[in-house]
């Protein structure tokens, strides 16, 4: 029997604001506790200033340890201070570049200190200057910092603060006996698992036990600077022709799959061009593979369940017309999802509800039903350093739990004859192909082809993260 919807319904229609996909991880939700006391810009420090960056980013990284993703610890600071654009990127490349170091310093911070720092803004300092002075050629832009100098600023970012002011002489000191013992504590910690890759060590068994043959190279991955991939939309030009325009505009770029372009060197999106009238899109190569596994034909009814920021509702629609809807769990990222196709000059039918329940379907049927359910994400790593330090082990099964729930659910939705794409970004069979098997058997379904598990890559000619796809058919009777 019909229902009628009981949450809002959006439809996209009109051009409007620029937007960008960013991930799905977000919608996972995170621990949280109480934050550190909030902070107003530093009157005292240059806002252009290295001492300035490191304050920010260590206010970051000290909401990261608190439970807060580091996107939205990142817009916290930002609110909080209003840096300068050159500040603001320097902030988030030293924030990123710790999250990817975190382990080693850490574990570095344990063998000078007898022990942790407090309070967490201290720590989160500490942190992000020993990344700097251990790691100094990793950043987006190359950039590099003498050391001296670094020890100089992280003490005029401690002294600029009146809850860390206190230790200025033991940042001095933990900095000062780095560059003395350098050698020494770089060869003592290299016995610590953490420390060498950079990953809490359940995360790190969990890879090894998976994937006991290629295990170190995908946590080598994992700490890689993603690259800047678009997807092409062909409804309005083709990749031969958006590569000639990145020439055109000395850009350097290279074709990574069959819609998907990798810049050799990242820029802004309100710098990439064709992108305000939506010639392109940023997505990663492999999250661009789901959209031409659903054979979509014109017409069809199409459900994308758990679709925010839009990227591959958006693809959907560039490969065929169909009367897509576009459901999310979050009401908050539904205007997300409208930015980005309204860019795109598309339109869909957008609700708020959750993929586990019925209560917001009609009873009609779709044709196609794209699953990207939520999980914790261990394959999008190198794009969100911060999830290896915010996830459990039990999370894992908490979320395969939660998948079940939704995969089941969706399946009943779909028409005879109808096809289910099963997507996560997940690494571990739990949530990939242990529960694709099982689905499989509980609803009597068939596999259809599909890539499987995908691991990540960063080659010349591949580059991509770790998603797994599964597709499946219901039985025409």
């Amino acid at each position: 029997m019909s229902e009628t919807p009981k949450r809002p319904v959006l439809t996209a229609k009109r051009p409007a604001p620029k937007s960008v996909e960013t991930n799905k991880s977000s919608r996972v939700s995170q621990r949280t506790s109480s934050p550190p006391p909030s902070f107003e810009r530093y009157p005292e420090l240059k806002p252009d200033s290295l001492a300035f960056s490191m304050l920010g980013a260590a206010r970051a990284v000290a909401l990261v340890k608190g439970g807060t993703a580091l996107p939205q610890a990142l817009a916290r600071v930002f609110a909080q201070t209003n840096p300068l654009p050159q500040a603001r990127g320097a902030i988030q490349d030293i924030a990123y570049r710790t999250m990817r170091q975190l382990g080693l310093a850490e574990t570095l911070l344990s063998q000078m200190t007898s022990k942790a720092p407090e309070p967490a803004l201290l720590h989160g300092l500490l942190c992000c200057a020993l990344c700097l002075i251990s790691q100094p050629n990793d950043s987006a832009d190359g950039k590099t910092y003498d050391a001296f100098t670094l020890v100089d600023q992280a003490v005029t970012a401690a002294s600029s603060d009146q809850d860390v002011a206190h230790a200025k002489g033991m940042v001095n000191a933990v900095l000062r006996r780095f560059l003395r013992e350098r050698d020494a504590l770089m060869s003592m910690v290299q016995t610590n698992p953490v420390a060498v890759w950079n990953y809490p060590e359940w995360w790190i068994d969990a890879v090894r036990a998976a994937y006991p043959r290629g295990w170190q190279a995908i946590l080598k991955a994992g700490n890689a600077m993603p690259p800047l991939s678009l997807r092409v939309n062909l409804r309005k030009t083709t990749v031969a022709d958006y590569l000639q325009l990145l020439s055109a505009s000395e850009m350097a770029a290279t074709q990574i799959g069959p819609f998907a372009v990798r810049l050799e060197r990242p820029v802004p999106v309100t710098q990439i061009p064709g992108f305000a009238d939506g010639l392109v899109s940023v997505q990663d190569a492999a999250a661009q593979l789901a959209a031409p596994l659903f054979d979509l034909r014109d017409g069809m009814r199409v459900l994308d369940a758990c679709a925010a920021p839009g990227g591959k509702t958006g693809h959907m629609l560039e490969l065929a017309t169909v009367d897509l809807l576009a459901l999310d769990a979050d009401r908050d990222r539904l205007p997300r999802i409208e930015e980005n196709l309204q860019r795109l000059q598309l339109s869909a039918t957008l609700m708020a509800g959750d993929a586990a329940d019925r209560s917001w379907w009609d009873g009609r049927p779709f044709d196609r039903i794209l699953a990207d359910v939520p999980c914790t994400a261990s394959g999008i790593v190198r794009r969100h350093p911060d999830i290896r330090w915010l996830r459990r082990k039990a999370d894992t099964i908490r979320l395969a739990t939660l998948s079940a729930q939704i995969l089941d659910n969706l399946w009943q939705m779909l028409r005879p004859g109808g096809k289910l794409l099963f997507v996560t970004c997940s690494l571990w069979p739990q949530e990939s192909e242990a529960q694709a098997a099982a689905f499989a058997v509980r609803n009597q379904a068939v596999r259809l082809d599909a890539p499987g598990q995908l691991l990540p890559v960063a080659e010349k000619e591949q580059d991509h993260d770790g998603l797994f796809y599964a597709l499946f058919q219901k039985s025409p009777t």
